[in-house]
């Protein structure tokens, strides 16, 4: 009788995730003990200080490329083997989408262990965690399927070109300490928690995989795993910063610290990095009480470090760089004599004066007789004309002096705002899930009772853990100048921060980072509206919203950060 549990997100597509390499543990270097003070093990990284119980050496069961487990799984590409398991890239026929499988023989002594860290992270289900889809005990073998995300990239690769930006390491520390204390809120440890386990997807989200299943694969144990977990990701925010791994030995393509220096912060390691996250680094790798004179007091759980990180200025990205038009050359334009191109440029050739027409008397005579005459009637002409102009002359100056009065009110006064109308709307889904998609056209139908609304997360106000953002992308027909836009909000809560977008189409091309933003606006009321900052038309706007108020339960969801939005207007 197989022995089987399913995940929930088995029993869907799982499409809207963006996908992720595979693991590819090394089986001779996979690196060192994180600890500094318990050794080197050149066969295995543990990255988590803890103990590993040796396997039972049982010799795999002949896998091959094309074996097909429970009539669905068909294996592809073993990518591990090592000290009796496996690991291959594998194909879910029934749902069409790779996954990978670790396997091991049901008599192995990590068998029993193994299933049951694999049912553990299952129910977890949180979505920066790789999940695990299936754990089966079937035909003398055990196997545990889980995602396979090919679009995502590990930190070791990340850090093979260099250290990360401060931003990129703040989101990184931020995002798997997050996850971490909501991993050991549930009584879940990782303790293998090293660059390999860590990857960023192509949306900017960070995603750890392995969470408890890869340190059963290894027989790896530990009396604090709060602290193990902590002192990790204190050694992955250190790997980010520096390009160095934090101890002596070299480990994940990464250089070790110069012997006999000991633990030195990452600021004193390499120029111009971020003071804060290089104190935040120390807190977390120095752990034991031990810390130096020039650090806080230690963190010794996820849950401190994320206390700590709130406590911190946010780092934001950096500003985005133009380059510069060129200059405009004007053509240097040599003009010949009467306007007309000089045949040699540069080079100005003397024009010859035309000699002085002959001049009879006669002809100076007539010359001065038609110039009085002329002169005479001008003079009577004038005269004729101001007569005629004095009696209209008051009249005609009120007339133009009210005339260009009511010209210059007109040019003064402001343009009314005109309401722009919405053509069509369409949810925007940068990762994961959608969140209400068939919602969309209640935010702008003329009913304040309906809505559409965000998914409830445990984790908050600021949505990065889960989603770079949620949002609705907006059709106003042709491309028009937004001016402001009003937005009706259901929960009042802390904060919620709205940003306006230019996009160019209903499904955008491009992510957050290649769009125009519009304007951006925070509001802990239920009505919010957002003034443009930049002079600019266009016709699809998205409405992104980063950051939710935490808020009660209702009928749809339970108590936790969310929002709804009601009644949208555009003005231009």
């Amino acid at each position: 009788m197989a022995e089987r549990i399913t995940a929930a997100v088995d029993v869907a597509d799982n499409s809207g995730e963006q996908p992720l390499t595979a693991e590819a543990d090394q089986s001779t270097s996979d690196g060192v003990a994180q600890n500094r003070d318990r050794g080197t093990d050149n066969n295995e990284a543990q990255g988590s200080g803890g103990t590993e119980s040796p396997g039972k050496m049982a010799s795999p069961t002949e896998l091959h490329s094309g074996h097909k487990l429970a009539g669905r799984y068909r294996l592809e590409e073993c990518v591990t083997r090592l000290d009796g398991f496996s690991s291959w890239r594998a194909v879910d026929e029934k749902l069409r989408r790779a996954v990978g499988v670790h396997i091991l023989p049901a008599d192995h002594t990590r068998a029993r262990s193994v299933l049951a860290a694999a049912r553990s992270s299952a129910l977890l289900g949180d979505p920066r965690f790789v999940q695990v889809l299936d754990a089966v005990e079937e035909n003398d073998l055990v196997y545990v399927v889980h995602e396979w995300l090919p679009d995502a990239t590990e930190l070791t690769t990340l850090l093979a070109s260099g250290p990360l930006e401060p931003h990129d390491a703040y989101q990184l520390v931020s995002q798997i300490a997050s996850a971490m204390a909501a991993a050991h809120r549930e009584g879940l440890a990782h303790l293998r928690l090293n660059p390999n386990a860590v990857l960023r997807t192509s949306t900017g989200q960070w995603r750890v995989r392995g969470l408890a299943v890869n340190a059963a694969l290894r027989g790896i144990s530990s009396d604090t795993p709060q602290r193990t977990d902590t002192e990790a990701i204190g050694a992955l925010l250190y790997a980010a910063l520096t390009q160095r791994w934090p101890y002596e030995s070299d480990a994940y393509g990464l250089s070790g610290l110069p012997k006999d220096i000991g633990l030195i912060a990452p600021d004193q390691v390499r120029a111009g990095v971020h003071r804060g996250l290089s104190e935040l680094a120390m807190r977390a790798l120095v752990n034991d009480g031990a810390t130096a004179s020039r650090h806080e007091s230690a963190c010794t759980t996820p849950e401190e470090l994320v206390k700590a990180i709130g406590e911190m200025p946010r780092v934001r990205p950096p500003e985005p760089t133009f380059t510069a038009p060129p200059e405009y050359q004007g053509t240097s334009y040599q003009q010949g004599a009467y306007g007309r191109p000089a045949s040699h440029p540069g080079v100005t050739q003397p024009v010859p004066a035309p000699p002085p027409p002959l001049q009879s008397r006669t002809g100076k005579a007539l010359k001065w007789a038609v110039s009085a005459l002329l002169i005479a009637a001008l003079g009577l002409g004038s005269w004729q004309l101001a007569d005629a102009l004095l009696g209209q002359g008051g009249k005609s100056d009120d007339t133009q002096t009210q005339t260009q009065d009511d010209n210059d009110k007109k040019d003064t006064q402001p343009k009314p705002a005109q309401p722009i109308q919405i053509q069509g709307a369409r949810e925007y889904v940068a990762s994961g899930d959608p969140q209400a998609a068939g919602d969309v056209d209640k935010t702008y139908d003329g009913d304040s009772s309906t809505y559409w609304r965000t998914k409830s997360y445990t984790d908050g106000p600021t949505l990065a853990p889960y989603k770079p953002g949620v949002g609705i992308v907006y059709d106003l027909g042709s491309a028009k100048e937004i001016s402001a836009v009003s937005i009706g909000l259901r929960y009042a809560g802390d904060h919620t921060t709205v940003h306006l977008y230019a996009t160019d189409s209903l499904s955008p091309s491009t992510g957050i980072d290649g769009m125009k933003e519009i304007g951006t606006a925070i509001t802990s009321g239920t009505s919010l509206q957002v003034k443009a900052t930049k002079s600019l038309k266009t016709q699809y706007v998205l409405l992104w919203i980063t950051d939710v108020p935490k808020a009660p339960g209702d009928g749809y969801s339970v108590t936790g950060y969310k929002q709804a939005i009601t009644d949208v207007k555009f003005t231009g």
